[in-house]
């Protein structure tokens, strides 16, 4: 264990400060939220096809405009006018395939102009590269309008940034800097991350020396290499890439510290200079390398994308004994029951069942759809408030919910409901799980099939209103809305999502009630 203590249980220290500085997270969500007048709908995604696109609130159809008329390009993929946008040495860049990295857009785009820095939206298979000249932004977006531009062996697509710079997360994150140290952001973490998976990911790159892994922000690592052009040329390897095939993607930049503590070796900390540190805790099965990457770089300095089978079986993940099963108490015994457990959950795992324990007031057991269902919860909800009480998430012993000793709760509902079958779980397809991008608890929530009732809403259920909102644009015969609820504190929008997720809304000569569909937003903010 380092002095983060793990998963960042206290404040103090090197690294609980770090910990803190990850709030500037937001600052790339703004600038990701600039641009967000340049996206359009993921192919294939149907803004009115009645299911929550995850968190990714840039599969709304902002309707892009992309151009470069003065280069005589004058029409957008669609066919659709498109209008100028001013020149800019940023870059906006679109058409990305789901592996590419941010060595691949150096590699191709280098040839315009020197680059300085490269950020990746893996999610959404776009990036902003950031030029030294705008001269070079202005060859890149010409030549793309002129001819075919590959990345990755697919068509790019190229055109000015709405923003002239690209918002850096801290000072620090300067590769001039002499900084070794690489923090890393582990998005859409449906399977376990440990030390040893970090380690095999980068120490082919870059001789890794240490590695932290807290969990404050989502799950995150540093990782200290032996030099800073190892860091260099990780960063440029990995950023943007996955570890498992379609998820736990890596989001990277340079930390703040220049060299990590590690006290102990287990799967959340590791000082590979130091072996003979006691390793705590049964150590997390590793999965093997593939035989074949999906993609293999252009560039010679760095290995196959970085990209590994699904589990085909159990494993012992932080300490606890694998089960499906998760064990939560501190629920409020009037304001909780078995759908309000169900709406807040849903979010890490399909939920088959939940059962109230009659011994153990406040106590409840919800079995998810696998042990990793239940590692994200416990990593995403633990120590949370909900109705001010805490919640205590963690893995039961038991590894199955029985149907027994069924009992009335304070508000009436049954103490147990199966879910199993329940249209509301939204991992039980491959195609469906993709689209969930797991995110912590946030004061903003996004929100799908909303008819401008919300307010009402909040006021009948007695839970807190928004104090801002953002509304996505959407499609002239689209019936329903979509956007983003900012609310004066996260623990408001945790209860908000409890109550009122999958609430069901009719309107009046409507022959099917609309299902509002909540989940946490990437953006800390509006």
């Amino acid at each position: 264990m380092s002095t983060v203590e793990g998963a960042g249980q206290r404040d103090e220290g090197e690294y609980g400060r770090a910990a803190k500085r990850l709030k500037t997270e937001e600052r790339e969500t703004e600038a990701e939220e600039r641009e967000e007048g340049e996206e359009e709908l993921e192919e294939g995604e149907d803004s009115d096809s009645g299911s929550l696109p995850g968190n990714g609130e840039s599969a709304v159809d902002n309707r892009a405009r992309w151009s470069a008329s003065q280069y005589g390009v004058g029409r957008r993929d669609n066919g659709e006018d498109s209008h100028r946008i001013s020149p800019s040495p940023v870059v906006h860049v679109r058409g990305l395939c789901e592996a590419v990295v941010e060595a691949d857009l150096i590699d191709a785009l280098e040839k315009f102009g020197p680059i300085c820095y490269v950020m990746m939206m893996p999610f959404k298979r776009q990036a902003l590269v950031e030029f030294t000249a705008v001269e070079s932004a202005d060859r890149c977006v010409s030549c793309g309008a002129k001819e075919p531009v590959y990345i990755a062996g697919q068509q790019a697509y190229f055109n000015y940034s709405t923003s002239k710079r690209i918002t850096r997360p801290t000072n620090a994150d300067n590769p001039n800097s002499g900084n070794k140290v690489l923090l890393l952001s582990i998005q859409n973490p449906l399977y376990p991350i440990t030390t040893d998976v970090l380690y095999t990911v980068c120490n082919p790159i870059g001789s890794v020396l240490r590695i932290v892994i807290f969990k404050r922000n989502g799950i995150q690592a540093m990782v200290e290499f032996e030099s800073v052009q190892c860091a260099q040329k990780a960063k440029a390897a990995l950023n943007g890439a996955d570890i498992y095939a379609g998820c736990c993607t890596l989001k990277i930049e340079y930390a703040r510290p220049t060299r990590l503590n590690v006290i102990k070796n287990d799967n959340e900390s590791w000082d590979y200079t130091k072996p003979y540190l006691v390793r705590r805790g049964p150590p997390c099965p590793l999965l093997p390398l593939p035989g074949n990457s999906r993609y293999k770089l252009t560039s010679v300095d760095v290995p196959d994308m970085v990209s590994y089978p699904l589990p085909q079986s159990s494993s012992s993940y932080s300490g606890h004994a694998p089960s499906s099963v998760a064990m939560v108490s501190g629920l409020h015994p009037s304001k909780m029951n078995c759908t309000r457990i169900f709406n807040l959950f849903c979010l890490y795992g399909n939920i088959e069942k939940v059962k109230f324990m009659k011994s153990v007031p406040g106590t409840a057991l919800v079995e998810m759809g696998d042990e990793y269902a239940v590692d994200r919860a416990i990593t995403h909800l633990n120590s949370i408030k909900v109705f001010g009480k805490r919640l205590n998430v963690c893995v039961s012993k038991q590894h199955a919910v029985i149907p027994s000793q069924v009992f009335e709760l304070e508000d009436g509902s049954s103490s147990y409901k199966d879910f199993a079958m329940t249209r509301n779980n939204r991992f039980s397809s491959a195609g469906q799980a993709s689209k969930n991008i797991i995110q912590p608890p946030s004061a903003v929530l996004h929100y799908y099939n909303l008819l401008c009732v919300f307010w009402q809403l909040c006021t009948e259920h007695d839970v807190p209103g928004f104090v801002k909102f953002k509304m996505f644009d959407a499609k002239p015969s689209s019936k329903t809305i979509s956007g983003l609820l900012e609310f004066d504190s996260k623990t408001e929008a945790v209860e908000v999502l409890t109550v009122l997720n999958h609430y069901q809304i009719r309107i009046p000569n409507g022959s099917n009630p609309y299902t509002l569909k909540l989940c946490f937003s990437t953006s800390s903010h509006l």
